[in-house]
């Protein structure tokens, strides 16, 4: 294993446990008012959420950068410019 995935906070994060982690963290109305997608604003769960995130990568990718600058601040540009550069 390569020592930057390592250090990737993102390892092994499924996209499940990113938006279970941001629903507890903000709630709801929260990551609506952050990410404007319609799965977050009405009715919003997490099964509808999963679904709509996996069939949509501009929303999940969105979701992913709102999950490292919440909670990997320091590091979360610096993380994002390396993501983006694997792709």
């Amino acid at each position: 294993m390569a020592e930057t995935e390592t250090e990737d906070p993102m390892h092994g994060v499924t996209l499940l446990m990113m938006l279970q982690r941001l629903v507890d963290a903000l709630g709801w109305a929260g990551l609506a008012e952050k990410i404007h997608i319609k799965c977050f604003d009405s009715d919003p769960s997490i099964e509808s959420s999963l679904k709509f995130l996996r069939r949509t990568p501009w929303a999940r990718e969105k979701v992913e950068l709102l999950y490292l600058y919440t909670f990997y601040p320091k590091r979360a540009g610096e993380l994002a410019r390396r993501r983006r550069q694997r792709t």
